[in-house]
Formats: structure tokens, C-alpha cells, sequence
């Protein structure tokens, strides 16, 4: 093939999310070089999540992408708490996707749920011959609510012809779930290790008096969505506990819906235990992350389900906090050698925060040292790969 490979990416929508991150990176360096020529299919222009409305033009994933000359359509509907059924996209909806679809050699989707738009593609008769490969962010399949029945479906009909699990744990988990498509692949998250980096004491020091926290106090930091799936109020009894024992340190929450003008927040804040005293600084959607990663002692996790190669783990290493982390998807591998795992449990929780206080020069230089196998570099060039390979596979089966 003498042009770029064409290659078609289908989003629900753009908010703030790991997966997204992730993927639009992905997009934006195959499409930097070249050799393929990358396009999106938004099927939302603003999304209503975590108590606020995020528009796809405001979003930092979607003015990247534009950025990088990558074209971006979107339908004119707002994402809520459920996907797009295959019933609701309307027959101009499904004549301009099926123009994408033809327009483009592979087909990718970023989770599970715009595959709505395949299975209606298909049941309508307009879905291209293309392969199609969903791209999976999750450890516990079930959490996707309808979006797995629409999986399935479609690799049981050949629809979709190959899942990219960003984890084994998630590979497994679809696999036990019903997903049979023909190849399944496994690449490993990766971060921009030139944004997400040590600070210099110069700008610690900066970053720190912005938000009123000394040089001196520990920091320990939850970069998490408000969702049941992150569990934020395990985190907030943790945070009362962990004060009790250790006054001085402050803690930052950010992510949609980490703000106490989020009223489900303040419920959990006022439930946890947490005194008026305790410094807990509620920052809500950050677009600064590395900034703040720089000045965190601690980059804590304390989800119940769903993750599967969660992306803070690696940013807050790469740049110098140690991970602190319950056993969920691949949490406990991404952070050997230099991260703790820990129960679901506060004590377990405020304990593991101690000792990795205590242990912090020795795992910040661990962390350090492994910043060469968090790099993105190598999981875009593992998708290069993946997408030729797709692109061949179906040559080969033609």
C-alpha cells in the first residue's frame, strides 16, 4: 500500500478520562509520522459527567488531536450515564458513519460502547468490510453495562475482529465475559515521560506555595474521577486516619468531581471523618497533572473494580511519588520494584502510606530508574504494529 494506512477512531465522546488520554496520544503519534493517516468519530459533541458538562470542543484530547491535523466529526448529542443504544443513531447518523467506515482501512474503538454504532451498522446493512478492533481499558467487563452485550455480539458476528486489551488482567477478564474475536492483543500503557517528570526544587517549592502547602509536609495525592469504581470515600476515611497519625500532611483530590461543590462529594467528605483541621485540598478537573504529580510524596489508588493498567499509577512514578495501590487489573505489576500494594482496608491503607513515607528515597530512585519502560514511545509503536498487522490479517483472509 503506497498511501498511509487509514485508520478510523470512534470515541463515545470527549471528558476527561485515563482511556481517552491514552488513546488520543496513541492517535496523535502514529499520525505524526506519516505513515498512517488518523481520523475520530465522536458520537457526542459534550458529555454530561460527574456533576458538570464538558463540552468535546473545550476538551484538551480534542484540541490535541485538532492540533496534530488529525479531522475530528462528532454527532450533535450529549453522553450521559448510558451509551448510545444501536436503536437511537438516526439514519443520517448511519450513512455518515458508513461514508468513515468506507473511507478508512481499519476501524478502532476506544472501549466498548461506541460499538453501538457498529451493531446498528450492521443490523441496517451498511457496515464496510473493515476490520474493526475494540480497545479495552477495563479489568471487570460486567461494569460496562450494556456495552458488553453490543461487544459480543459483534465479534460473534465477525463485526469486530480483534480486541487491544491495554492489560492481561483485562484480556482475561473480556475473554471469561464472552468475547471471542479473532486476534487479542495486549499493549501496555505508556506516559509522555517529558511532561511527567521529577520537579526541580525550584519548582516544588512554586508548585507547593500556590496551593498553601510548605516545603516540608508530605503530600499524598488521589488523581481520580468522583466514581464508585475509584471508591473515593474509602480514600477519605483513610484520610482521617492517616491524619490522626500523621497531622501535617496534606492531601490533594483532583479529577471531575473531586470538588466540594459536587454535593455527592461533600456527602462522602462529611461521612468520612475527615476534621475541618485535616488540610485536604478538593481541586476538582486539573488540566496542570504534572505539576501536580511533581509535588505528591504519595500517588494513591484506592478503587474497588474496573481498573486494568491505571495510567496515575505510571505518571505519578515517572515523576518521582511512590504508588501506593489496591490489587486491582494490573496495578499490582505496573508497580513492582517500586510501588506498594495494599488491602482495601483503612488501616491496611493508612500503614502502606506510612511505610511508603518512610521508605520514599528509596522507591522514588526505583521509580526513577524504570521511567524508560513507562514511555509511550514504545506502546505507539507497539500499535503501528497492531494496526498493519490488522490491516493484513484481513488481506489475508480476503
Amino acid at each position: 500500500m503506497t498511501r498511509p494506512v487509514r485508520v478510523l477512531s470512534l470515541y463515545e465522546g470527549f471528558f476527561a478520562g485515563g482511556a481517552r488520554i491514552l488513546h488520543s496520544d496513541v492517535v496523535a503519534g502514529l499520525a505524526s509520522d506519516g505513515s498512517q493517516e488518523h481520523r475520530v468519530l465522536s458520537l457526542t459533541s459534550a458529555a454530561r459527567r460527574d456533576a458538570s458538562l464538558q463540552f468535546a470542543r473545550d476538551d484538551t484530547r480534542f484540541r490535541l488531536l485538532q492540533d496534530r491535523g488529525v479531522r475530528i466529526d462528532t454527532f450533535d448529542r450529549v453522553a450521559g450515564d448510558r451509551p448510545l443504544a444501536p436503536e437511537e443513531f438516526s439514519r443520517i447518523e448511519l450513512e455518515h458513519a458508513a461514508r468513515l467506515f468506507d473511507e478508512a482501512d481499519v476501524i478502532l474503538s476506544l472501549k466498548e460502547q461506541p460499538l453501538s454504532l457498529v451493531v446498528a451498522l450492521e443490523r441496517a446493512g451498511l457496515l464496510p468490510d473493515r476490520p474493526v478492533a475494540a480497545c479495552l481499558h477495563r479489568s471487570d467487563p460486567t461494569h460496562s453495562g450494556p456495552a458488553l452485550g453490543w461487544l459480543v455480539e459483534a465479534a460473534d458476528s465477525g463485526a469486530v475482529s480483534a480486541t487491544i486489551s491495554c492489560a492481561e488482567s483485562t484480556s482475561r477478564a473480556y475473554a471469561r465475559a464472552g468475547v471471542s474475536a479473532g486476534e487479542a492483543w495486549v499493549i501496555d500503557n505508556g506516559i509522555d515521560t517529558r511532561r511527567f517528570r521529577p520537579g526541580t526544587r525550584a519548582e516544588r517549592r512554586r508548585i507547593r506555595g500556590g496551593l498553601g502547602i510548605p516545603d516540608s509536609s508530605p503530600v499524598v495525592l488521589l488523581a481520580a474521577r468522583f466514581d464508585a469504581m475509584k471508591d473515593p470515600g474509602l480514600f477519605l476515611r483513610a484520610v482521617a486516619a492517616h491524619a490522626r497519625t500523621a497531622p501535617g500532611t496534606h492531601y490533594v483530590v483532583c479529577g471531575s468531581g473531586m470538588t466540594r461543590t459536587n454535593p455527592a462529594f461533600r456527602a462522602l467528605l462529611a461521612a468520612s471523618g475527615v476534621d475541618d483541621g485535616v488540610a485536604l485540598h478538593a481541586l476538582g478537573l486539573r488540566e496542570d497533572m504534572p505539576e501536580l504529580y511533581r509535588i505528591a510524596d504519595i500517588v494513591a489508588l484506592t478503587s474497588a473494580f474496573g481498573e486494568a493498567s491505571p495510567l496515575c499509577l505510571v505518571e505519578g512514578a515517572a515523576s518521582g511519588a511512590v504508588p501506593v495501590t489496591t490489587d486491582v487489573g494490573d496495578a499490582a505489576r505496573l508497580v513492582e520494584g517500586f510501588g506498594l500494594v495494599t488491602a482495601r482496608e483503612v488501616d491496611a491503607i493508612v500503614e502502606a502510606w506510612g511505610d511508603a513515607l518512610a521508605l520514599g528515597p528509596a522507591l522514588r530512585a526505583a521509580a526513577l530508574a524504570a521511567r524508560g519502560r513507562m514511555d509511550r514511545g514504545r506502546m505507539i509503536a507497539d500499535y503501528r504494529t497492531t494496526v498493519e498487522g490488522l490491516l493484513v490479517s484481513r488481506m489475508l483472509a480476503a
